[in-house]
């Protein structure tokens, strides 16, 4: 073991996405991480690979930072009532995904509605998520809903406890633009971030939340934008991204049309920083453990962007929006990342224009905080190279 801690070196990398919009491929070989944290990245010949814990042979293939699903809804451990599922979190690890961030814990039986309650079920779901984390998957945790009669103080004793997320403004009884905005104005002064259903009812509860509602409260981001599931016609998105500079978020569950439309529109005012991805999973469509990597692919064949630009709507963007430390391959932040090639007998002839054709690549290992937590994925198609550890 080096003397600086525990220490990665991944040689052999084929090709490594940044993460960075500003730089989407990076020149180099090598990654080095200690301590679960990034320490070099470049040539092999030019970096200190000395004194490796674990080395990987990436064995040519692509290194990109680990996806971030922006938009999910847990409940308990790996577990969601909503589907009946057990691993579904495992399962979504094993299509790249290394982070979440909830957008509340709705789908908790029982869920309380009380201010005392709902703040419970916040607090409780933080420290339950930053205790346990599902096979490594960091799980961003404990989203109240916001209800009528919450005022300043319960922001901040949220905050006080913990908490940094709103649940989807929206989903509890706070509808009206004037409401929202006031407890979204309290949340931000405290240091918790905010995300407003957009679109359609989705559960029981829920209602239209249209663009006069979601301008007026002037969430931090503009939750699935295309819908979840029913998206706002077209003029109502347009608008949207015109007229509010928060983060625009694509969800896989959500109306595909629509979503390119989001995107095409960030592009157009030169604002592809942006756009973000999400699940917004576990829901009626059920859990999508490849749903990250099919946005991608949509996004970059259907909408004809270069794939390691779209990637970093699932990396660096969200990183940079959700203020989080993984999401981009650069010195300093967490060692979270995937690695993977072009799926056997898939047409084009590099894994990223393979992609730009909508195909999905294989995922052959993940790594979290610089700990291999899954080898070749059991749910991508198979990977034509994979990744190895070096024996010692």
């Amino acid at each position: 073991m080096s003397a600086s801690g525990n220490k990665l070196v991944i040689r052999n990398i084929g090709l490594i996405l940044s993460g960075r919009l500003e730089e989407p491929l990076l020149d180099g070989d090598c990654v080095v991480a200690v301590d679960g944290r990034i320490t070099a990245i470049g040539h092999e010949r030019e970096l200190d690979t000395d004194g490796a814990s674990t080395t990987v042979d990436a064995n040519g293939v692509t290194l990109a930072p680990g996806l971030i699903d922006s938009h999910v809804h847990p409940v308990i451990g790996d577990y969601t009532p909503r589907q009946q599922q057990l691993h579904w979190i495992d399962s979504c690890l094993h299509g790249g995904v290394t982070a979440m961030i909830s957008a509340g814990e709705v789908h908790m039986p029982g869920r309380p509605r009380d201010i005392v309650g709902l703040k419970a079920l916040a607090i409780a779901s933080q420290r339950w998520y930053e205790n346990f984390r599902p096979s490594g998957v960091k799980m961003h945790a404990g989203a109240p809903v916001l209800e009528e009669g919450m005022e300043e103080h319960d922001f901040k004793e949220l905050a006080d406890a913990g908490v940094t997320l709103l649940g989807e403004v929206g989903l509890g009884s706070v509808k009206a633009g004037e409401t929202a905005q006031q407890m979204v104005k309290w949340a931000r002064k405290y240091g918790i971030q905010s995300t407003i259903h957009t679109g359609g009812p989705s559960i029981p509860g829920s209602g239209l939340i249209d663009k006069d509602v979601v301008l007026e409260a002037d969430a931090d981001i503009i939750g699935h934008i295309n819908g979840g599931h029913t998206a706002l016609p077209d003029d109502q998105i347009t608008c949207l991204c015109e007229n509010c500079k928060r983060g625009i978020e694509i969800v896989h569950n959500g109306n595909e049309r629509a979503g390119l439309l989001a995107m095409r529109t960030a592009f157009e005012l030169g604002e592809p920083e942006r756009v973000i991805l999400g699940t917004d999973a576990p829901a009626g469509s059920g859990v999508q453990p490849l749903g990250i990597l099919r946005m991608i692919a949509m996004l970059s064949s259907l909408g004809d962007i270069p794939p390691e630009t779209v990637f970093c709507f699932a990396t660096g963007n969200t990183a940079r929006i959700r203020d989080l430390d993984c999401g981009i391959i650069e010195p300093g932040r967490s060692a979270d990342f995937i690695l993977i090639d072009r799926a056997q007998h898939a047409p084009g002839k590099t894994m990223l224009e393979s992609i730009h054709q909508g195909n999905l690549p294989g995922v052959g290992m993940t790594i979290i905080d610089g700990t291999i937590r899954s080898t070749r994925s059991r749910n991508t198609p198979p990977a034509t190279s994979l990744p190895f550890v070096v024996e010692a």
